[in-house]
């Protein structure tokens, strides 16, 4: 095992994909990189994940701007990961919104969250000079809220605990499409994390009860038809229980950290190896795994000292 994460050397540009997914509905998606989302209305736009970098939003409003001079009013923000949320500035939304939860766990981690992430995936931080701070929404929720652009709803919700404890989707009714955030992937692993692996797989089934049409998922290609859509939420239960389940049993029984990884490994390396991100998420979905086995519900805050330490635990 190297003593980078397996990201720290990823330098390889991905493709930008600019899918429409239903009237007026774009998912942006590179190969397993970052997705964002694009919701066109009478009047305005709203866009669904800000990007790591306001560099990396302008390639986002380059592609808004191929299909709409509409202005840019609204910037919806699932999660509070400084890979979605530190390129808002370069939209100038009026409005920026998550849920009240992800507010609070950007005030709670969010310095730290950067920190941490900007070592670990250098990659997606391009132009990371131009950030001004911090993201803050100027809107947040509970459970739901709506927004209209002008005739059209957007419908936020709070639908359970799962890439992360504030979670928000965001459903379009009149084309029956949702962008999911990371609580959804398709061929890339889901990073855990800052996970709720017992929650996960009934938040997963509570998107699937919308019957949905079609989903920008986190990562991965856009998911158009019904097929689609339920291949990806199959294979995202499956990756959180394959996840936890052989962890879970080592830290029961007492077992090593080191255990739980080679446990997981055995489990997971046959069905997950080639999706995107895998070896990159892998360490922390197994160091997670292993804490809320131990009935530890709240995720850890993820410092350079607790990434060392954690590589010196897997390394036995």
């Amino acid at each position: 095992m190297t003593k980078k994460f397996a990201s720290a050397g990823d330098m390889t540009e991905k493709e930008i994909s600019f899918t429409e997914i239903g009237r007026d509905l774009w998912a942006f998606t590179a190969e397993g990189d970052p997705n964002s989302g694009v919701i066109i209305g009478d009047d305005s736009v709203m866009i669904i994940e800000a990007q790591a970098t306001p560099r990396l939003a302008s390639k986002v409003i380059e592609k808004v701007r191929s299909v709409t001079d509409k202005p840019i009013t609204h910037l919806a923000l699932t999660h509070y990961h400084a890979v979605r949320v530190l390129g808002a500035s370069a939209y100038g939304a009026q409005t920026v919104i998550m849920s009240e939860k992800a507010r609070s766990m950007v005030a709670e981690r969010g310095q730290e969250d950067w920190d941490s992430e900007f070592a670990r995936f250098p990659r997606l931080f391009q132009g990371h000079e131009s950030i001004p701070g911090l993201t803050w929404p100027t809107t947040t929720f509970t459970d739901r809220m709506s927004v209209y652009l002008g005739k059209r709803r957007i419908d936020l919700m709070f639908l359970g605990r799962a890439h992360t404890a504030g979670d928000m989707v965001v459903y379009v009714p009149d084309a029956n499409v949702m962008f999911t955030g990371d609580i959804v992937e398709y061929h890339s692993a889901c990073y855990c994390g800052d996970g709720h692996f017992h929650d996960w797989p009934g938040t997963v089934e509570r998107i699937r009860n919308f019957n949905l049409d079609a989903i920008a998922p986190g990562r991965g290609d856009a998911l158009i038809g019904p097929d689609m859509v339920n291949a990806a939420l199959d294979s995202t239960r499956d990756f959180v229980r394959s996840t936890y389940l052989p962890v879970a049993r080592v830290a029961l029984r007492g077992g090593s950290l080191k255990e739980g990884w080679d446990a997981c490994r055995e489990a997971c390396d046959p069905k997950f190896s080639d999706y995107a991100i895998y070896e990159h998420c892998l360490p922390f979905n197994v160091a997670r795994a292993y804490d809320e086995a131990l009935d530890i519900d709240t995720p850890r805050i993820w410092t350079a000292e607790r990434d060392a330490n954690m590589w010196a635990d897997l390394q036995g």
